[in-house]
């Protein structure tokens, strides 16, 4: 059985999600979502991603490090990752542009299990 802590790091999360596809890098900017890639820099409105998963993480010995890892898949198949705060701390940005995602990753099969 694996120690509950070392699944549920940040890291742990991110290295999973990459063994299930969830490979790119997202940032949100002007009201986008934007892969961060030289390669296939691609990016995609509220509509066209939806949030398959999200984790969030308290720190324990500073309340000020606490953030929600977003697992998203675009419509046309790209899969990764984006990371925010929350609270005071949050990304705006980012915040707004996922609430007007639709799937909120609630109550989902997932298939990256």
């Amino acid at each position: 059985m694996q120690d509950k802590e070392e699944e549920r790091s940040l890291v742990k999360v991110e290295q999973k999600l990459s063994k299930d596809g969830f490979t790119a890098d997202f940032r949100v900017e002007g009201g986008r979502l934007h892969t961060i890639s030289n390669e296939r820099s691609k990016s995609y409105a509220a509509s066209e991603v939806s949030i398959v998963d999200f984790y969030r993480f308290e720190g324990e010995s500073d309340p000020d490090d606490m953030s929600i890892l977003y697992a998203i898949e675009a419509n046309d198949g790209i899969k990764g990752t984006i990371s925010s705060a929350y609270g005071v701390y949050a990304d705006t940005d980012t915040d707004e542009f996922l609430k007007q995602v639709e799937d909120l990753g609630k109550n989902l099969t997932k298939g990256h299990q």
